[in-house]
């Protein structure tokens, strides 16, 4: 089913005549106009974006009773390469809001129960710890575009939720309060649309954040996807990551007959394909390193030449508070997508705002409301950094590089997980989303530093050994030290003195 009609009750959007436009760009906030306009309506949250945090977020604040008008600058499916593994953390979060239903057999979604890890033909499994929980429960992996569409479709069923096709341009500010925002409908028109909420989910190529944060965007590398059909993978109902050279490579099923492969490169830069170079690569460099139970499919899939590429973002959440207005989702907070937990983040911070709005009645005490959703910022950390400090550590340890120390960090990551026991069992929590304690990923990450020190003072130290020893433990701390900063250490180990961490609900 493709959402291209508007959908829900009535609502009073006006056009805006071209005499009253004037002029603010993209991602800028325009000042209400003086002459007086109708602003009765009955949206209590405008959502910007239906990807996976709005179409969720737009489906549970409307169970919740709210009025939600939503616009998606495209409601046709997508077609992504990455958004296709979710966490059984996040697996979790979605039964909590009732949408577990949109990633089952419905879209031919695979269940996943932890990985593979391979490094120099050697490999270990590592195994999600779900032994107390119930059978349904476990990570799920699915063509993303089938996951929106089935949210969007719930959502839609609600008589309090109107979807709309339309492209935001501008978000509407008057004494430093967002009213609401300006689009241009599916037939052209510029509308605008008031509610006393506006969210915005716009994704990774947000256009509105700037208003509402201050981003700091890096991009640390790309990913170069295929399809692999009708092949096993060696571990079924596993995710497999390849320690490759330059960078990971990875591999999971997204339906019954299909499996993603993922190649990082690093940098900004991809060899072309449309001159052959891409196709070269993959084979000369990336083939070689593959699983050998993988590699007819793996060439098959680079000869049909359906070769797909996009950036990787990371950027920590940096939010400016602005009343009547609030950040969700890729639009506000990106982690590499080596570990698969964006969604299980995003889907996480949906869970947290419906309880932090749940006890209120009335949104339109704009200023009250922003003071009070501050704690949502500090309240998120335990999930959100956990997920974001892993998935950028691990990212770093992963990949090859000339420098003995990562080249010894990178073994001693391999060989502690390979350990078993707490040692692949606790970091394994920590990836899945069950596990979102910060400090004991800290623990983890200079228990795999101290682990590799032992290694090089086995079976007996030299000054050469002592030293590379020395130089591990300063790389993993310059690895980690600058992510946590990024992610704020008083929020992320320290909640409980953060003010905003204790505000309570506003009382009319």
């Amino acid at each position: 089913m493709i959402i291209s009609t508007t959908l829900g009750g009535n609502k009073k959007d006006k056009a805006l005549s071209e005499s009253k436009s004037n002029g603010f760009g993209n991602g800028a906030f325009l000042p209400e106009m003086e002459e007086e306009e109708e602003k009765s309506t009955d949206v209590d949250v405008v959502i910007v974006g239906a990807g996976v945090a709005g179409a969720a977020l737009a489906y549970t604040l409307a169970k919740e009773g709210r009025h939600v008008h939503v616009i998606e600058r495209d409601l046709n499916e997508p077609d992504r390469i990455v958004g296709e593994l979710l966490q059984p953390g996040g697996y979790l979060k979605l039964i909590e809001l009732g949408l577990e239903e949109c990633a089952n057999e419905s879209i031919d979604a695979q269940k996943v129960f932890g990985y593979a890890l391979y490094k120099d033909g050697k490999d270990t499994k590592l195994t999600y710890p779900l032994e107390k929980y119930s059978s349904d429960v476990a990570g799920r992996s699915f063509h993303n575009g089938r996951f929106i569409q089935r949210m969007r479709e719930k959502a839609a069923t609600l008589s309090n939720v109107k979807l709309e096709q339309g492209s935001v341009t501008t978000l509407i500010e008057e004494k430093g309060i967002v009213k609401g925002v300006i689009y241009k409908n599916k037939a052209g028109e510029e509308m605008r649309t008031y509610a006393p909420l506006t969210i915005v989910c716009d994704g990774c190529f947000s256009n509105l954040r700037k208003s509402l944060s201050a981003p700091k965007v890096e991009s640390p590398s790309c990913f170069v996807g295929l399809i692999l059909e009708n092949c096993e993978l060696p571990h079924a109902n596993h995710g497999h990551v390849i320690l490759g050279d330059p960078s990971p490579i990875l591999f999971y099923p997204i339906s019954s007959t299909e499996v993603r492969c993922l190649v990082d490169i690093p940098g900004t830069k991809v060899p072309s394909v449309a001159n052959g170079e891409m196709a070269n690569y993959l084979k000369t460099v990336v083939a070689p390193q593959i699983p050998p139970q993988l590699y007819d499919a793996f060439m098959v899939a680079v000869e049909k030449g359906n070769i797909r590429s996009m950036q990787n973002r990371s950027m920590a959440a940096n939010p400016v508070p602005t009343p009547g207005a609030l950040l969700l989702g890729d639009s506000f907070n990106m982690r590499h997508p080596l570990t698969g937990g964006g969604m299980t983040v995003a889907l996480s911070d949906i869970v947290l705002l419906r309880d932090l709005l749940r006890p209120l009645h009335d949104l339109n005490d704009a200023p009250a409301l922003c003071s009070y959703l501050e704690s949502f910022y500090t309240l998120r950390k335990p999930v959100s950094s956990t997920i974001n400090t892993l998935a950028g550590a691990l990212y770093k340890v992963f990949c090859a590089s000339p420098d003995p120390a990562r080249q010894e960090m990178r073994e001693a990551c391999f060989g502690y997980l390979s350990l078993g026991g707490i040692c692949s069992y606790g970091p394994v929590s920590l990836l899945s989303g069950l596990n979102p304690r910060p400090l004991h990923l800290f623990l983890h990450f200079f228990a795999v530093a101290i682990y590799g020190v032992g290694r090089l003072m086995f079976p007996f130290p030299s000054p050469k050994r002592i030293w590379l020893g020395a130089r591990l433990i300063l790389s993993a701390s310059g690895i980690i030290f600058p992510i946590i900063k990024g992610e704020g250490v008083r929020q992320m180990f320290f909640p409980a003195t953060v003010p905003a961490y204790y505000r309570s609900p506003p009382v009319y």
